[in-house]
């Protein structure tokens, strides 16, 4: 019998056939997170691939600019993005209909015009759409309302982009071959930028500090209520206290004499919500109230714009676009915040007034402040879904939006002068009567309500108040202070410096070049800050001008605009800028920037080792580098003996978060530290060593605190 042959039946596979093009629309972005969002709001019928950025530069290797030939660019493929390119291209081949949807600024549009021509998209063609939120309905609006690519905003791009090269790639090698260092660099922004911190500098360090009193007198009214008022003049106007004699003096007439009320105004003072974000503001107040860097704050506006994945909703853009100088709110926006407001505060909080017009030197009024997507979206909401620095910006961002669509705060406010024999003081108070957009958000350093002395209302004119303490107290005028990040942001912003999209960049710049470094979180310039600024201020006045670089954003702004052509201002600006450059090549001797050497002995090689200014502050490098790259921590020595051992001398130190402290050079056998510099003198009271404080010497035990001069 032959033996029966079983046949395996086996699945077939079924290859899923690709899903047809025909019908589909290819869109572009810039980032993968955003594409990843901007997919899931568009549906089936989209295929969403990002750009990573530029695809298209200027060379890197030299200046790309045919300077000769009307400015023409030479724009190369970015090295390593070479298989991007031809994968773009592969996908753009499967499409009949691509939207180029990058950013929506000036940079932006330049990446969709190179797009462009990568891909052979005809210029005439609908294929830009733009959208300042990353919202399901604002990304389905944008795709139904393609527009042209914006020429004028590719041109004002190409201006900015071909004038900073000129000026990088012809200035650059003129500081290596004058300036004994090599990766220097200047430009349009960083060089003013650089001076104004070398500028700040010579403020200070020529600062002559000129001596004044003040003179207040602690009080108590009929009813023992206590404030304090303040030393004005006489009847017949203000008197300044410039020494300690005219205050004695004072202080002898007014021996005896009564403290009349003689004028009490009271009134009502009304405070207004500051405006939503833009990209400078935010800069600043995430510097005072979170202490992060413009760049970092940059990175994490980012994020929470292109996308968060929040528990229950997916990937979510929590912000719009961050990179703006307008202050303007959609209605819809507006119409959002009103509503939560009037839900959570009560009627009397919502503010349905006009919105300010926007202010700033140079302001484009292209898009809308920075602000959450949705205003219903509190910040709690979402805070498991966040890092915690993600979940702090955010919270910034969302109070003082919320802040910015609400009512102003009141308060009652009284103001009182106070007669004393022949001489008058005077008082002012307030005291919160309706908090307003207070209850939401309060700029400065921390969320704590502004305190100011509470004057009683009820105080009768001739009414005799009892004196409890006259106090004179010695001040001295204190020169201006360094810059911090947020402080410098402020004054480019205000002088119509660069835009917000160059200050992180700008900032970073200068201290990767180590033309400045952070002490206590504020810009010192570096020796060779210092030389380059002189050098630039000697021979481009045009380049370190605070107003030309001014007028010269001004006119980048009328390219936009299609009131000026981008080529005429690269040839206005070049013919002079040129002239400059041949005379500086000429004329311009070398200089020779020496280290500071010291009596540290490199252990590696023996070499004295010099002290160097690096990105964190100064610190010891061995002079044999290459060859010895040996470095350690620079710690500054004083003359000053120590008020514990007496044997050692106090040196500077920092703590693990870069803040300095004075110790001991004998540490660890002498442990002794203070945060206040030792003076080198000690409290003829106690004993105590006293600490330079405000110009005046102060005995650093509080118990004590006794004052002296430096006399002392």
């Amino acid at each position: 019998m032959a033996e029966k042959k079983t046949v395996k039946k086996t699945a077939k596979k079924t290859t899923k056939k690709a899903e047809p093009t025909e019908n589909k629309t290819l869109v572009i972005v810039e980032s993968p997170a955003k594409a990843k969002t901007i997919e899931k709001y568009l549906g089936k019928k989209y295929k969403v691939i990002a750009s990573k950025g530029h695809l298209r530069d200027l060379p890197k290797s030299q200046i790309g600019v045919d300077i000769e030939n009307g400015f023409e660019p030479k724009y190369i493929n970015i090295r390593g993005k070479g298989d991007l390119i031809k994968q773009i291209k592969k996908d753009a081949e499967k499409y009949p209909k691509i939207y180029l949807a990058t950013d929506l600024d000036r940079e932006g549009e330049a990446i969709s015009w190179h797009l462009s021509k990568l891909l052979d998209i005809d210029e005439d063609k609908e294929c830009r759409i733009v959208f300042n939120e990353i919202t399901k309905d604002a990304i389905q609006n944008a795709v139904k309302h393609p527009r042209k690519i914006n020429t004028d905003l590719v041109n004002a791009q190409q201006a900015r982009r071909i004038l900073d090269r000129i000026v990088g790639y012809k200035l650059s090698p003129l500081l290596w071959a004058k300036i004994n260092r090599k990766g220097l660099s200047a430009g349009r922004v960083q060089s003013v930028a650089l001076k104004l911190i070398v500028d700040r500098e010579n403020e200070i360090q020529n600062f002559v500090p000129e001596e004044y009193w003040t003179l207040d007198a602690d009080v108590k009214d009929q009813k023992k209520n206590k404030f304090t008022i303040n030393f004005y003049g006489d009847k017949k106007g203000k008197i300044k206290l410039q020494n300690k004699e005219r205050v004695d003096g004072i202080i002898k007439d007014l021996d005896q004499k009564e403290y009349v009320v003689s004028d009490k105004k009271l009134g009502v003072r009304k405070k207004n919500a500051p405006p939503p974000f833009i990209t400078s503001s935010l800069q600043q107040e995430a510097a005072r109230k979170l202490n992060y860097t413009a760049k970092r704050t940059m990175m994490i506006a980012q994020e929470l714009y292109e996308g968060v994945n929040i528990k229950g909703e997916g990937h979510v853009g929590l912000i719009t676009y961050m990179r703006t100088d307008s202050t303007r709110i959609s209605e819809e926006g507006r119409n959002a915040a009103r509503a939560y407001i009037l839900n959570q505060y009560g009627k009397e909080y919502v503010y349905y007034g006009k919105a300010s017009a926007p202010k700033g030197a140079n302001v484009a009024d292209a898009h809308e402040a920075i602000r959450p997507t949705l205003p219903l979206r509190s910040p709690e909401t979402v805070k498991d879904s966040l890092k915690p620095e993600a979940f702090k910006l955010y919270s910034l961002v969302w109070n003082r939006f919320l802040a910015s669509q609400m009512m102003p705060a009141v308060y009652d406010t009284v103001a009182l002068t106070v007669d004393a024999g022949d001489y008058v003081f005077k008082a002012s108070g307030s005291e919160i009567k309706f908090k307003g957009f207070m209850a939401a958000y309060v700029e400065g350093q921390d969320n704590k309500e502004e305190k100011e002395q509470k004057i009683p209302k009820d105080l009768e004119i001739g009414e005799i108040l009892t004196l409890q303490k006259l106090k004179p107290e010695q001040h001295f005028t204190q020169p201006p202070p360094r810059f911090t990040e947020a402080m410098l942001i402020k004054m480019l912003e205000e002088k119509g410096i660069g835009r917000p999209s160059t200050y992180a960049p700008t900032i970073d710049t200068l201290q990767n070049r180590q033309y400045v470094y952070k002490e206590q979180k504020r810009f010192v310039p570096t020796e060779l800050g210092e030389v380059v600024t002189e050098l630039m201020k000697e021979n481009f006045k045009d380049i370190v001008n605070v107003k030309f670089t001014a007028n010269m954003e001004k006119e980048l702004d009328e390219i936009e605009e299609n009131k000026q052509d981008w080529k005429e201002i690269l040839q206005g600006f070049y013919d002079k800028f040129k002239v400059d450059l041949e005379k500086a090549e000429s004329t311009v001797e070398k200089i020779q920037i020496k280290d500071e050497e010291t009596d540290v002995i490199c252990e590696k090689c023996g070499r004295k080792m010099v002290i160097k200014n690096g990105r964190f502050g100064k610190f010891l490098a061995c002079p044999g580098f290459p060859e010895c790259r040996n470095t350690k921590p620079y710690t500054e020595k004083t003359d000053i003996p120590c008020p514990k051992c007496k044997d050692g001398k106090i040196i500077v130190r920092k703590t693990k978060t870069g803040r300095n402290f004075y110790g001991c050079s004998n540490y660890p056998e002498c442990d002794f530290t203070s945060w206040k510099k030792p003076s080198g003198k000690y409290c003829p009271v106690c004993g105590s060593y006293m600490i330079r404080e405000r110009n005046k010497l102060v005995c650093s035990n509080k118990k004590c605190g006794k004052e002296g001069n430096s006399g002392v």
